[in-house]
């Protein structure tokens, strides 16, 4: 869900981890590809935008450009030489309700495609456990979204998607260093039943568990779109 809708293309489950979580055109720097064939669904284009230090990476992936919502799942690995592993089983998740685009602009209803660095997080409620620098502002995340939507526990915890931001500031930091016309403030945040204005959604307890397993040291990174193009080989 975008507030006001811009482009910028990656541990230890707590005792509160659910089950489903448990084992089992601003990017960040580009550097050697993941390992070939460990991130699935991901073809070389992606893969080579993802930064060689990184140890987290979700996966956001739609069905077509037109899909409002997606599987989720996230992938984890030792040390930049181990293969990845997933961790948790898939989660269903929302995204903009017009589906998904590579040229994302201020109110198109589209999620942007691409590779994201996450690097803060926040909400109206306290910080869940979370790794990355959390901005806890109830009165800001209650007043932030536009009226007239369902978004009452939306902003309950955000995670913000370095997409036309400054990575490492607080979710609720308006720079924007490409512009307003390309959108931003793209968040992973709760979902709120309807599909959102461009970021991703999931449910609140699958996001406080995805903050817990976030860790800065691994350099997460988000990797989103519809599956034709995060499949792409060049």
């Amino acid at each position: 869900m975008n507030i006001r809708a811009a482009s910028t293309g990656a541990s230890v489950p707590s005792a509160a981890t659910p089950d489903r979580l448990r084992p089992n055109r601003l990017a960040g720097r580009a550097g050697a590809p993941a390992s070939a064939g460990a991130l699935p669904g991901l073809g070389s284009a992606i893969l080579a935008r993802i930064p060689h230090e990184s140890l987290q990476v979700i996966i956001v992936s739609g069905a077509d450009r037109d899909a409002n919502t997606n599987s989720v799942t996230l992938w984890q690995r030792a040390n930049v030489d181990a293969l990845w592993t997933a961790f948790g089983t898939p989660i269903t998740g929302r995204n903009g309700e017009n589906g998904w685009t590579t040229t994302h602009h201020e109110g198109d209803l589209r999620s942007p495609i691409g590779v994201f660095s996450l690097t803060a997080a926040g909400g109206r409620l306290p910080d869940p456990g979370t790794g990355l620098p959390y901005e806890y502002r109830p009165s800001y995340y209650r007043t932030a979204a536009p009226q007239g939507l369902p978004l009452a526990d939306a902003f309950n915890y955000v995670v913000a998607i370095d997409y036309n931001r400054l990575p490492g500031h607080p979710p609720s930091d308006p720079t924007r260093p490409l512009g307003d016309d390309v959108g931003g403030d793209i968040w992973l945040h709760v979902d709120h039943r309807t599909p959102t204005r461009g970021c991703v959604a999931v449910q609140q307890d699958a996001l406080a568990s995805i903050m817990r397993w976030l860790a800065p040291t691994s350099h997460p990174m988000i990797v989103m779109g519809d599956a034709p193009d995060l499949d792409l080989e060049t």
